[in-house]
Order: C-alpha cells, then sequence, then structure tokens
C-alpha cells in the first residue's frame, strides 16, 4: 500500500521588509512629490506670498528703532508677530525653510528632464502612425509624381526640420510599397523651459552665496562736518549686518565724507530728491586733498571695489555751544531723529562734559554735567509754547530743549541711546532739570549757579545723512541668472513644438480615380497629417493651405507658418 503525501502549500505573497514599507515606501513617495513640477510651482508661489511681510512690515534688519516703536504700538499683537519672525522675515527659519525646499524641488525636477531631453535630442522622429486620418489635423491628396520624386521635394521644403524618411516595401496592406515621412521641429521650446528653470536656480544659489559672504553697515554723518567712514572694521558703523562667512576681516578698503547734502520737494512738500555730495578715496592711506569727489542720489549709488554706497536717511543736526562759569565753551552736532517724515519734526539728546580742572574732585565734576534733550523744527509753528512743525523745509527753524545738570552718565561706561537720555539717571535725581525753553537760531538760556552761571546756546543746524555701505558678491550673478531666464523664457513661449507626418503611396498606372484614368502617368496618394500641443502653436484653420504648400515644388516659403 502506498500513502500520498499531501501537496506542500502554496507559497503566500512575500511580506516587505518593515523598513521598505515604514521607511522606504514613504521617502520615496515625499521625494517624487517634492520633486514634481506642481510642487516646484506651488513652492514658487508660496515664496513670494512669505516675502510679502518683509516688504509691508517694517524690518528689524534695516530700522530697529522704527521696529521695535512698530511693536509697541501693537501692543500684544506686534509681540507675537515679532515671534513668528514677520520683522526678521528673511533670516527667520520659515523663510529658509521655503528657500531650501524650493532649491531642491527644482534640482530634482530638472535633472530628470535635463537627460530625457537629451535622449529626445538623439532619438529619431517618431514614425507615422497606421491611421493618420485619426489625428486632428489631416489632409489627403492626389498627385503627380512618384513618391520619391514628391518625397525629395516635401523634404527640401521641410528645411530645418528633424526628418527621417521610410521606405516601406510592398506588402498586403501597400501592394506597390509608399515611402513615409517623419518630421519634428520645436525642441528649442522644451530647451527654453529647462533653460529658465536651472537659471531660476542659478539665482536661488547666488542669491544664497550673496547672503553667506556679503554684508551691510549703516553709519550716519554730519554734511559738512569732520566725520568720516573708514570701511576698515565692523566698529566703525551704527549697524552692521553680514552673512555666516564674513568675520570682519578682508573688506575693502575706502574712506568717503559727506561735503554737502540737499533735499528738494515738490510744491506739495512732498520729498523730490536727496542729493549728498561726497569725498571718498580707495586708498585709506591718502591724504583728504587728493580724494575724488561724486555725488550720490537716490537710487544711484556710489560704486567701488565691490561695494554700494546709498543714500539711505537724512535728517537734520542741531547745533548747541555750552559755555561754562569759567568761561570755557563746548560745542556738539548731534543728529535728531525724525519723528515725522512729512514735517521732519524731529527729536534728540546731547551730553556736555564738565572742563577738566573746573570742579577739585571726579564727584563734584561729575555733578555739573549738561545733558540736552528736546525737539528740533524746520519749520516751526506754536500751538501754545507747545513747537511743532509745519513742513520738512527749512524756515526760521526751532528747537523746544529740556537742559538738565547732573551726572549725564558719561562716566558710567555704559552704552547709551544717542537719541535720548537715560530715564533711570533722571528717576533717580541724579540729572536734574534746570530748563525748559524754546529757541531759535543764536538765542540762548542761562543756568545760574554757586560758581557761576552757564549757558546754552542754539546756534543753527546741519543735515546728516545715514549712509549705507552694501557688498553682496552674487549680484552679478543674480543679474545674468535673471536675464538667462528672461530669454529662456521667451523661447519657451515663441518657439512652437510641432510634429508632421506624410505617407505617400503611389498609383498603379493606368487606374481610374475620380479624374479619370490617366493612362502611364504615374500619380500618388499624399496624406499629411499635422499634430501640435494647441491650435495656438502654430497651426489653427490654416493647417491644409500650409499642408498643400509642402507639395508645391519651391513652396518652403508657403509653409513657413509650420
Amino acid at each position: 500500500m502506498t500513502a500520498t503525501l499531501p501537496a506542500p502549500p502554496r507559497p503566500g505573497p512575500a511580506r516587505p521588509n518593515p523598513v521598505v514599507r515604514w521607511v522606504i515606501r514613504p521617502l520615496r513617495k515625499a521625494w517624487r512629490e517634492l520633486t514634481s513640477m506642481r510642487t516646484a510651482l506651488a513652492l514658487l508661489f508660496l515664496l513670494a506670498l512669505a516675502a510679502v511681510p518683509g516688504a509691508l512690515l517694517p524690518q528689524r534688519e534695516l530700522n530697529e528703532a522704527k521696529t521695535e516703536r512698530y511693536i509697541a504700538a501693537k501692543g500684544t499683537f506686534g509681540v507675537w508677530m515679532d515671534r513668528v519672525g514677520l520683522f526678521n522675515v528673511f533670516s527667520s527659519p520659515w523663510f529658509t525653510a521655503i528657500y531650501l525646499l524650493l532649491f531642491i524641488s527644482l534640482v530634482g525636477c530638472i535633472t530628470p528632464r535635463i537627460w530625457e531631453f537629451y535622449q529626445q535630442l538623439r532619438a529619431q522622429p517618431v514614425p507615422a502612425p497606421r491611421n493618420l486620418k485619426r489625428l486632428p489635423r489631416h489632409i489627403t491628396e492626389t498627385v503627380d509624381g512618384t513618391p520619391d520624386e514628391l518625397a525629395d521635394r516635401i523634404g527640401t521644403n521641410l528645411r530645418g526640420w528633424r526628418k527621417r524618411t521610410r521606405t516601406i516595401e510592398p506588402n498586403k496592406q501597400y501592394p506597390d510599397g509608399a515611402v513615409e515621412i517623419s518630421a519634428e521641429k520645436g525642441y528649442l521650446r522644451e530647451a527654453g523651459n529647462l533653460v529658465f528653470h536651472i537659471a531660476l536656480v542659478a539665482m536661488l544659489v547666488s542669491i544664497a552665496l550673496g547672503k553667506l559672504w556679503g554684508y551691510e553697515g549703516t553709519r550716519t554723518l554730519v554734511a559738512g562736518d569732520d566725520q568720516v567712514l573708514c570701511n576698515t572694521s565692523t566698529a566703525v558703523y551704527d549697524s552692521f549686518r553680514s552673512g555666516a562667512m564674513v568675520d570682519g576681516t578682508g573688506m575693502g578698503g575706502f574712506c568717503i565724507k559727506v561735503d554737502d547734502f540737499e533735499a528738494t520737494f515738490l510744491p506739495n512738500g512732498q520729498p523730490d530728491m536727496y542729493t549728498s555730495k561726497v569725498s571718498y578715496t580707495t586708498d585709506v592711506n591718502a591724504p583728504e586733498d587728493t580724494w575724488k569727489r561724486t555725488t550720490i542720489k537716490v537710487n544711484h549709488p556710489l560704486r567701488m571695489d565691490g561695494e554700494r554706497i546709498y543714500v539711505l536717511g537724512n535728517g537734520f543736526a542741531p547745533t548747541f555751544t555750552v559755555t561754562f562759569p569759567n568761561g570755557e565753551k563746548r560745542t556738539q552736532t548731534a543728529p535728531y531723529l525724525p519723528q515725522s517724515t512729512q514735517t521732519m519734526l524731529s527729536e534728540g539728546a546731547m551730553r556736555f562734559d564738565t572742563p577738566a580742572g573746573m570742579y577739585p574732585d571726579e564727584d563734584t565734576r561729575r555733578k555739573h554735567q549738561i545733558a540736552i534733550d528736546g525737539l528740533f523744527a524746520p519749520d516751526p509753528v506754536y500751538h501754545s509754547t507747545l513747537l511743532m512743525s509745519q513742513s520738512a523745509i527749512v524756515h526760521d527753524p526751532a528747537v523746544a530743549i529740556r537742559v538738565y545738570e547732573g551726572d549725564a552718565g558719561l562716566d558710567t561706561g555704559r552704552a547709551q541711546s544717542v537719541y535720548t537720555l537715560d530715564r533711570d539717571l533722571i528717576d533717580q535725581g541724579r540729572l536734574v532739570r534746570k530748563a525748559s525753553v524754546n529757541l531759535t537760531v543764536g538765542q540762548s538760556t542761562t543756568i545760574p549757579g554757586p560758581s557761576g552761571d552757564t549757558v546754552v546756546t542754539f546756534d543753527g543746524y546741519k543735515r546728516w545723512v545715514s549712509m549705507q555701505v552694501s557688498y553682496d558678491p552674487g549680484q552679478d550673478w543674480v543679474l545674468v541668472s535673471a536675464i538667462v531666464m528672461l530669454v529662456g523664457l521667451v523661447v519657451s513661449l515663441v518657439i512652437r513644438r510641432r510634429r508632421i507626418w506624410v505617407r505617400l503611396v503611389p498609383i498603379a498606372p493606368g487606374t481610374v480615380d475620380d479624374d479619370g484614368p490617366h493612362g502611364d502617368q504615374r500619380r500618388t496618394v499624399v496624406e499629411v497629417a499635422g499634430l501640435a500641443r494647441t491650435d495656438q502653436a502654430g497651426w489653427g484653420e490654416g493647417f491644409e493651405e500650409q499642408a498643400r504648400g509642402l507639395l508645391v515644388e519651391g513652396g518652403r516659403a508657403a509653409v513657413g507658418k509650420l
């Protein structure tokens, strides 16, 4: 007796490796989504949208004081806006993340398309479909001549097209054989598209490199004063912002001085143009009388050694002279910060140290320092004793100041605002107000004291200019990339991608057709079909006329639109 063993069970489908299932597949799917053109366009739109707050809201990198005032005015809402980075948009983590994702998406999207385009250039034109009549653009004509003669004529008329001619041997469908011509044109359309996206990647890289190796610094200079900006270190700037690869060394050496500043206004009082006359040199050791002179205007910066120097802002710098009881004088000109760009009503502060030797010890000397804060009005108007300004045009300027005596904080070693006095010193009684007065040019006020009177005189004003020095090593490449992007976009929009097929089938001599018998005359049935992405690609309703031009001797001009 023979026992029958049961058949072994069939193996079931292999279970995928958990790593493949839960890690590899999701990552592969995420990569495909990230590198799709749809995602790249969405990220490009998102990047443009994310840049809108940077254009509408004050940015801390450009004007920290204005940004702080805006946050204070908005209260809690302003604090939350600051926490999410709306006042540091272009350096915020979320903007950087969008920027990097767009870069990765474009690179991942373009790389396979470049390979596909290379393969298309090497490939022969696509053979003619079996049934040309199914194509949206199609004509059938019977003309005199053999297929070979017509093929030569059509090939001549299709000059500039990529062509391929194929001879079909006699078969059941074509007993006398046939000739097929495949032609394609418009490869530059895809080339322009690729150039556009490659240039976009190049521009993103150029901007990133410029931010890494670039820097921006601002410095306020009083026009007509002895203040000089020499680009030798970061310490010479009022504010300085640099990329991660900038350590403050190796900056382009130059010096600049503001000789004069002029502001012109429209009849309605709006600013028309700011013009700054400057002296400069690229040799920091050169004597000042050898410096070059030029003019800097709005949107017309001074360019030298890769740096660009702009007129960023302007204002007024009142000049005060303090005459101490011993007859010694101290004169200062300090920039005042505009509170309104329409009226240029400005506020600021000054601190004057007591002359050496006037008091026997340091504590007494420190208690007799002079401090001034208040307002400057270029075109004053008074509401009772309250000083205001009517416009930014200078007309009999005036100041409203408070004069303090005491410890002005000059010996503390702590950094202080150049526009305001230390309120703690005032609240603690270490700096005591001695006078509040409105003055015009040449007027003064007197502070009596046990050692004699101290006189504060308003001497006049000068203009200050905020100069911005910018260095961006990627700016030229950004310009080149933008131009190449524009060229690629124009090419992709102008060039038309089209395909055309021609099938030439001979008619046997003596065949009778609609025109009757033709004896020994050789005739050919010509089928012409075209395919374009859209009717706007160059055919539309005129395809039949253009296609018939292929069959005419010397008809290349007739098919110029093909």
